[in-house]
């Protein structure tokens, strides 16, 4: 399959918070803190990015008390991608845009692209990596057009044994390279364990 997507590094001149940590680590909350921080002392407006797509009733759960954890009058916007056409409409162009998280944006292109990945060749893994890194660069660039301070929560998901399934190897393998590219690029980065946030950068 034919590569499309431009190879490149964002600008790096922008603020941007990036929080990274496993399962259950407190990146929601800590994300969040930083926010309402910011919205507070800055007065400025904070636009959440729900990237999730709830398909079953766990998750919509899940996204329920996420809902009920954040402030109700922070506005919502749900998508995972073209974010170069959701930021420029009026409603979106806050001054605090929040992202949670990249991991859930990165599974669902995988899926949107292809539902066979077990059986996935070399050329189909690179085209949809290029894809995902491209609708990176998207984010990227329009946080620094609407010149608003870009706060995004991402997983870390290969800090253990490494999965005997090629689907998960393969989500593992571009969840990290797209934390590398997104941490070259951030001013500060947090790495949250059991609760506590650890700057490891800026």
């Amino acid at each position: 399959m034919e590569n499309c997507f431009k190879k490149r590094e964002p600008s790096c001149s922008l603020n941007f918070i990036m929080i990274t940590g496993g399962s259950r680590s407190g990146k929601s909350t800590f994300a969040e803190s930083i926010a309402k921080g910011y919205e507070y002392n800055k007065k400025g407006d904070v636009l959440y990015i729900a990237t999730c797509i709830p398909f079953d009733e766990e998750m919509k759960t899940r996204v329920r008390k996420h809902r009920m954890q954040r402030p109700s009058h922070w506005h919502t916007l749900e998508a995972y991608k073209d974010f170069d056409v959701h930021l420029k409409k009026d409603e979106n162009k806050k001054t605090i845009i929040l992202v949670d998280c990249i991991t859930l944006m990165i599974s669902n292109i995988m899926f949107e692209e292809n539902s066979d990945w077990e059986n996935a060749g070399e050329n189909q893994m690179n085209y949809v990596e290029n894809k995902i890194k491209n609708e990176i660069d998207k984010l990227l660039d329009a946080v620094k057009e609407n010149n608003a301070t870009l706060i995004a929560v991402t997983n870390e998901v290969g800090m253990g044994i490494i999965p005997a399934n090629k689907l998960s190897r393969i989500f593992g393998d571009i969840a990290g390279r797209v934390n590398q590219k997104l941490s070259k690029v951030a001013s500060e980065v947090y790495f949250c364990v059991s609760g506590i946030p650890v700057k490891i950068k800026g």
